[in-house]
């Protein structure tokens, strides 16, 4: 029993205590999979760690690594990794050096950074105190649903943060996967539509104003369908764009479907939808008050916005669209 006991121990030192590689050159050269089974690995270690359950790590983990794409002012993420906690709060606000890793003076100087790998090293660039330090001052609130929003508010002092990670975390927990990769076309390849690049044209009704999409024609009723895997953000009716729904991706892009005609039975504000779900149907609804339809030709307005921490701006989704028509229909012919 004895030498039972101490395999175990062996056993759980090396589950917790014993570092994942976290280097930039690592990541060049491991698969997609590789980087998503190793960054699953890191969460499940700091939910044993600190109680705060995988998903959230993860929605917390996404919803920073999409506001490095969309910001020029952040880096790219060198490890499995994307948070990342300011010098300032990590190593105190009056701590002279700002990449102090020791973390007794970082203690003294009020700084949140914690040993998470038993190094003796609280290191801002190591992936494991990133994310121990977080989860641990997330878990000081609690680990239930209610006091994760409060944690998540004293760190983010943000409600649209608190409301994208919530919904990235519920995705995660959905699907139990990281790798949500996967995008269709908004139409099924086997209906006629027609569309090309109109992003940034000019628009009049309402104001002068410019084009935010891509408009896709086809007829009343052509199944509109989710592209991503993602959460139901928003739901009714928009002066402009009609009746229109919004999903945000673990990314953050919200995806913008709007002028449909009606929407599918049970889709409501939190439905957690995944690429090829039916989410509405193309219609002209749009341009006046609630109900207003046919100002113009049906089509679908699909619009795309990334969220940078402070507010969201618009993208060009054409590029996106060609893309995964072109992979969608590759993908029938197999």
């Amino acid at each position: 029993m004895k030498r039972v006991a101490c395999w175990l121990c062996v056993f759980l030192f090396l589950a917790l205590f014993i570092p994942v590689e976290s280097y930039a050159s690592v990541l060049q050269e491991r698969s997609s999979e590789e980087i998503f089974a190793e960054r699953m690995a890191l969460y499940k270690k700091t939910e044993t760690l600190t109680g705060v359950p995988w998903y959230y790590i993860a929605g917390v983990d996404s919803y920073e690594r999409g506001l490095r794409r969309a910001r020029r002012d952040l880096a790219d993420e060198e490890g499995y990794v994307g948070i990342l906690i300011p010098a300032e709060r990590w190593a105190g606000m009056e701590n002279p050096d700002p990449d102090d890793s020791n973390p007794v003076s970082i203690s003294l100087f009020n700084g949140i950074g914690l040993d998470g790998n038993g190094d003796g090293l609280a290191e801002q660039t190591n992936d494991e105190d990133v994310l121990f330090t977080f989860a641990q001052r997330l878990a000081a609130f609690g680990t239930d649903e209610e006091n994760m929003r409060i944690g998540l508010w004293d760190y983010y002092q943000r409600d649209k943060a608190i409301e994208l990670i919530n919904g990235h975390a519920e995705v995660y927990r959905t699907f139990n996967t990281l790798d949500l990769r996967k995008r269709v076309f908004p139409l099924p390849l086997n209906y006629n539509y027609s569309y090309r690049g109109t992003w940034g044209h000019s628009r009049g009704w309402g104001g002068r104003r410019i084009h935010e999409g891509t408009d896709l024609f086809a007829g009343y009723g052509t199944p509109v369908r989710s592209t991503t895997y993602g959460i139901v953000e928003l739901k009714g009716w928009n002066k402009f764009g009609g009746w229109r729904i919004g999903i945000r991706d673990t990314n953050n892009v919200y995806h913008y479907y709007a002028h449909l005609t009606g929407f599918e039975k049970g889709v409501e504000r939190g439905t957690i939808v995944e690429p090829g779900t039916v989410v509405g149907y193309v219609g002209s609804s749009g341009y006046g008050k609630p109900g207003t339809q046919g100002k113009f030709p049906p089509h679908l307005h699909y619009g795309m916005y990334k969220d940078n921490g402070y507010f969201e701006w618009s993208f060009d989704p054409y590029p996106s669209l060609r893309a995964w028509e072109k992979i969608e229909r590759q993908s029938r012919r197999k």
